[in-house]
């Protein structure tokens, strides 16, 4: 009888679900739901409002929560507990960034640092208590994680281009707050397709710490990339030259025009820039050429730096021209790599201060493994036909 009584309780249930819009993504949100409660009631050793000596811990509500899954968007209440948080399983298996923020919040309060927005996050996280073997728990796996990645090989494939820029936080070190920056390497490899190639925590920009980060691309397996593209930090354009003999470097054209633009006056800009950029956007180098010296004929005599900065880096800037094959949107500029940073900032931007290195290196790789496995299995971000050429010329 009790089978029978399961087996109709189960038919029942199944109905419910097919009478829902989208039958699939209504099971899977109700299995999580019932996940989350069984899992809640191990961690406190009690069922809800159940009376035990063994009990751990206590419920205190719910928060909502979006989850983004193949079959949809689901939308869960999570329950919150009381001391020491709640995170669910699925949570920590599919989304790192997830824990590693998280993590950022725990080690927050483990060091004494209690920002208004770090309270929020917390309430909304669930987390009220939080002991060092926590932390040390919940972080451990992360570590080894984010570790793997960041030294592991590039020997597999080829990265002909790359990318390189630089990205900025407050980080508490020695008990004070200091900018701290985060060099991030993408390269294209011989398929076409994006990766990150590097993270890696830098006191200061300089040849020194640029020179230190190419050289272990080199010992992971990195052989010279053809065409690299960054900004025209001189540190930076220095380890390019002496790390990568023979490659060919790519100021990006977007932070060229920022800085020419700041020798123009305010009014001026923008008729000024509708011209400037033009430029770049000629069919040809030959022709580049030709509106870069209308325009410095124009404009020498109104605004002398702003043309003289033109003339010093115009050379760099149209390097692209030399890559035919290459879509000139994508080399001309560092854009990807900003438009990734500019990601990364408004996640970490919760943050605010990040307590310490570790954690913010951490929560960066977590962020940047998530994109690295989405462009392992999407389409290619140049073609490889492109890139066949450009490596086989490497090798002629």
């Amino acid at each position: 009888m009790a089978h029978n009584q399961i087996n109709t309780n189960l038919t029942n249930l199944l109905f419910s679900f097919m009478n829902q819009p989208d039958p699939m993504l209504s099971m899977l949100e109700w299995l999580c739901n019932q996940m989350m409660e069984a899992e809640v009631t191990t961690q406190l050793n009690a069922e809800k409002s159940e009376r035990t000596d063994d009990r751990s811990g206590y419920r205190c509500g719910y928060r909502p929560r979006k989850l983004n899954t193949r079959l949809g968007t689901v939308y869960l209440l999570v329950p919150k507990v009381r001391k020491g948080g709640y995170v669910p399983f699925f949570v920590n298996a599919y989304k790192r960034s997830e824990a590693a923020l998280v993590s950022v919040v725990q080690e927050a309060y483990v060091n004494g640092i209690s920002t208004r927005k770090i309270e929020r996050l917390a309430e909304k996280l669930g987390i009220e208590g939080i002991s060092r073997s926590q932390v040390s728990e919940m972080t451990k796996g992360l570590n080894e994680q984010v570790e793997a990645f960041r030294k592991r090989p590039l020997d597999w494939h080829e990265y002909p281009i790359l990318w390189a820029d630089a990205l900025y936080e407050d980080v508490r070190v020695d008990g004070h707050v200091v900018s701290e920056a985060i060099i991030v390497v993408c390269g294209v490899d011989e398929h076409g397709k994006r990766d990150i190639l590097a993270v890696e925590p830098m006191a200061e920009e300089s040849f020194d710490t640029y020179k230190v980060v190419f050289d272990q691309l080199k010992e992971r397996g990195l052989t010279s990339p053809k065409l690299i593209i960054s900004d025209a930090h001189p540190g930076l354009v220095k380890a390019v030259k002496q790390c990568f003999p023979g490659s060919t470097w790519q100021r990006c054209k977007v932070h060229f025009m920022r800085n020419i633009l700041a020798h123009i006056p305010q009014r001026q800009k923008k008729v000024f820039a509708s011209e400037l950029k033009m430029i770049w956007l000629a069919p040809t180098e030959e022709i580049a050429r030709e509106r870069a010296d209308a325009l410095i004929q124009k404009y020498e005599k109104r605004f002398p730096k702003a043309i003289e900065c033109l003339e010093n880096g115009l050379d760099e800037s149209l390097t692209f021209y030399g890559y035919p094959d290459l879509d000139p949107r994508k080399v001309s500029s560092s854009n990807m790599i900003e438009r990734l940073n500019r990601e990364i900032r408004r996640r970490t931007s919760i943050v605010g201060v990040f307590p310490n290195e570790d954690s913010y290196v951490r929560l960066v790789t977590t962020y940047l493994m998530e994109y690295s496995e989405d462009w392992s299995t999407s389409r290619s971000y140049i073609r490889e036909s492109a890139i066949t050429k450009i490596l086989e010329q490497q090798a002629a």
